[in-house]
């Protein structure tokens, strides 16, 4: 029997379209390395970045709310005060599922999320190695 986190990455990875909030210009930098997992397994992903024009040939949006279409699924690589604040834009664009990578969760982004009736995946795997990534 499947585990509730294993339940949640499931429905996570079969909700697309995708985004990567704090997709990253810097290729060593996760928030690239997410990107570029999407990317090889042929999802469709919108990289979230307010200080770039594009990252990895996609034109890069400064929030959620700009994105040309609904993402149901985000990624989230950016420190804890600033994924409190995603939370919130993630709510107000119409996103269910949130993955906050490592590192990028708190307490309380995790318990707004939650009461705003978002699916939560937060400390616990990596996308890079639940989907298989190559560098």
């Amino acid at each position: 029997m499947a585990s509730v986190v294993e339940e949640k990455i499931d429905a996570f990875l079969h909700s697309g379209p995708f985004a990567v909030v704090g997709a990253s210009v810097d290729r060593s930098k996760y928030g690239n390395k997410v990107l570029r997992c999407y990317q090889q397994h042929a999802k469709e992903v919108y990289p979230i970045n307010p200080r770039a024009t594009e990252v990895e040939g996609l034109r890069a949006y400064p929030s959620l709310g700009l994105l040309p279409v609904k993402a149901k699924a985000i990624s989230v690589i950016t420190p804890p005060a600033i994924t409190e604040r995603v939370v919130r834009e993630a709510a107000a664009a119409g996103v269910t599922h949130l993955w906050m990578q490592p590192g990028a969760e708190s307490e309380a982004a995790i318990h707004t999320a939650e009461s705003l009736g978002m699916s939560v995946i937060a400390g616990g795997p990596c996308l890079l190695v639940v989907l298989g990534y190559r560098d």
